[in-house]
């Protein structure tokens, strides 16, 4: 993702929540809010995989707490020309990985319990493949720190939804349906500022670095099964970082709208053609 659609996504993000913030609390508010922005910009850059792993309740493992697990990282990552990433297992139940971290020398790929019970070696190769493609292809910091904002965003036009409006009472009934819909417009903008071409070119960077693509769409139909039977409690703004929708559970109609996953369906597909076309 180039530098220039970066910078682009997230000043948009950033207005959108200075928009919300004088909203809520007219000039100050707005000065408040694009202060708090550069703040939270300035911290995740620095701190994002400790939030994305705290937010997942997960903790970073050595080589003697998971051997297979790392030893396995290892092969994938030397195959992609990576640095070897800090890895971590989440607790939950639900099968799904993502990756996190500033940059490739900063990363962090993480895994669930779940994962590890469903999945078989290869399998499990290519989903570990798929997180090290995003990290090679640079999309983590972007992941978190839009997910930060969309999450700042939504809280703050709920805030100001039931708040007075910096003095400006009579405008309160006025403003309060347009706070109450800002946070489905902070969804949409964190849909297309991410895109969800990333995850077709994780799923085929993922195919390249581990050699099975077939497993990888194996895998991704398990999980995809998996995350509609059992849901994971996740803030909705750190969903888009998981390898499938893990908040499938709660999708459906509308919901499907927002989401920041292609169709599982499709990825599958994609990756079958490439391994008939020798990828």
């Amino acid at each position: 993702m180039s530098n220039v659609k970066v910078f682009v996504f997230l000043a948009g993000l950033t207005a959108l929540f200075g928009v919300v913030g004088g909203a809520v609390g007219g000039q100050t508010g707005m000065l408040a809010a694009l202060g708090l922005a550069f703040i939270m910009n300035f911290y995740m850059y620095f701190n994002s995989s400790k939030t994305v792993l705290k937010a997942y309740r997960a903790e970073t493992v050595s080589p003697e707490q998971a051997p297979e697990l790392y030893a396995m990282v290892d092969r994938l990552r030397q195959n992609a020309g990576l640095p070897m990433p800090t890895v971590a297992i989440a607790p939950q139940r639900q099968a799904n990985a993502f990756a996190t971290g500033r940059n490739p020398e900063h990363a962090v790929v993480c895994v669930t319990r779940g994962l590890l019970d469903l999945v078989d070696a290869d399998e499990l190769e290519g989903v570990l493949a798929h997180e090290l493609g995003h990290v090679k292809n640079r999309d983590m910091l972007l992941q978190t720190i839009s997910a930060s904002l969309s999450g700042a965003i939504t809280n703050l036009a709920r805030v100001g939804a039931y708040a007075p409006m910096g003095g400006q009472r009579g405008q309160r009934s006025a403003l309060a349906p347009l706070l109450a819909i800002l946070s489905p417009i902070a969804a949409m903008i964190l849909q297309f500022g991410i895109s969800r071409s990333r995850e077709f070119k994780a799923d085929a960077a993922g195919a390249e670095i581990s050699g099975k693509p077939l497993a990888l769409a194996s895998a991704l139909e398990k999980l995809q099964a998996g995350a509609r039977r059992t849901p994971m409690n996740i803030a909705p703004s750190m969903a888009p970082l998981a390898q499938v929708n893990p908040l499938s559970a709660f999708s459906g109609g509308l919901a499907s709208l927002f989401s920041t996953h292609p169709p599982t369906e499709e990825r599958v597909e994609r990756l079958k053609k490439l391994a008939q076309s020798g990828a």
